[in-house]
């Protein structure tokens, strides 16, 4: 058997697969990409999602359109991604949600480590303490002085069992030694209509969420879980100057299917960051969240270390999804 030939006409099939993976990536995309969101329309997710297709449409110079799949604390969502195409066309836009849902739930149907490829992180956002305008509280001393003197505690929304601001309430309530109620919803429009209406007390959340309804008088913020006070903000305390230590958040990244190639996620990271580079950065900060752009690798650092702390918290807190 020949067996040079052989090998080198395998090496020549290699290098030309090669070259066909780059001269994809280089044309990549040609058609429309479409970025699902697992969240109802209306929320933080929502808002900076789209905001992040509109610029990257304008960049690349094809559509990113924007498909709300709700329902399941995100994994309708999540899984249509994860069995989609690995070819970059679909692509995954969630919270840190994504992350901690599997862990309060009983099963979900995929694996967020080995069916995902992490491609960008684009924002940490620090959370505000929003209550309904009508509770006698003003700051988190008071806060936490009413939630010790209703029977049973105060009602607290959550926009989906093991999110960032379920999270956050669980350890604020910790901290401050008072019960609370938690009443699940399917997103974080619903809950604040509720908080708004008076059927909700309080609500944990991304300050973009909050911020408009705070200005106009509707609710009010009392605090904000970041490790400092907020440019939007600057009147409103960290819930630290209260309780020392106490800091979370919130963030927001892009995924794609496991299997997508290698140039094509580089390439989508490079253009994210470009995205975060110029006006939406501006955005963003004006309304809270922190710009947090990075190599791909930084990505999966951030996500291996932030699942951990979840992991920890919802354990301690005994946190299920019903």
């Amino acid at each position: 058997m020949q067996r040079r030939p052989f090998i080198r006409t395998l090496a020549a099939a290699a290098l030309l697969g090669s070259f066909a993976a780059g001269a994809f990536a280089q044309t990549y995309p040609d058609r429309t990409v479409k970025f699902i969101i697992p969240f109802p329309p209306g929320g933080t997710l929502d808002t900076v999602g789209r905001m992040l297709a509109q610029k990257l449409s304008e960049q690349m110079g094809q559509s990113f359109i924007v498909e709300n799949r709700a329902g399941a604390s995100g994994t309708i969502g999540a899984h249509a991604v994860a069995k989609s195409t690995a070819d970059g066309y679909t692509l995954l836009f969630n919270a840190s949600t994504f992350t901690t849902a599997p862990m309060t739930l009983k099963s979900v149907p995929y694996s967020v480590v080995k069916d995902f490829v992490p491609v960008a992180l684009v924002a940490k956002a620090p959370l505000s303490v929003a209550i309904n305008k009508n509770l006698p509280v003003t700051d988190i001393k008071s806060l936490i002085a009413h939630a010790k003197a209703v029977p049973g505690g105060l009602k607290f929304a959550v926009g989906s069992i093991g999110s960032a601001g379920h999270l956050a309430t669980e350890r604020l309530r910790r901290a401050g030694g008072f019960e609370t109620m938690i009443v699940p919803y399917k997103g974080t429009a619903p809950a604040f209509q509720d908080v708004l209406g008076g059927n909700i007390d309080g609500f944990i959340d991304p300050i973009l969420g909050s911020l408009q309804f705070h200005k106009s008088g509707q609710l009010r913020v009392v605090a904000i879980t970041g490790d400092k006070r907020a440019a939007s903000l600057p009147d409103v305390p960290t819930v630290a100057e209260t309780l020392p230590g106490f800091e979370a958040y919130s963030w927001y990244g892009v995924w794609a299917p496991a299997g997508t190639p290698a140039d094509i996620a580089q390439r989508l990271n490079a253009e994210v960051n470009k995205a975060l580079a110029g006006e939406m950065r501006e955005k963003l900060t004006q309304q809270g969240l922190v710009v947090t752009s990075g190599s791909q690798a930084d990505f999966v650092k951030f996500q291996t270390d932030d699942m951990a702390l979840s992991q920890k918290i919802i354990t301690e807190g005994n946190i299920r999804a019903e």
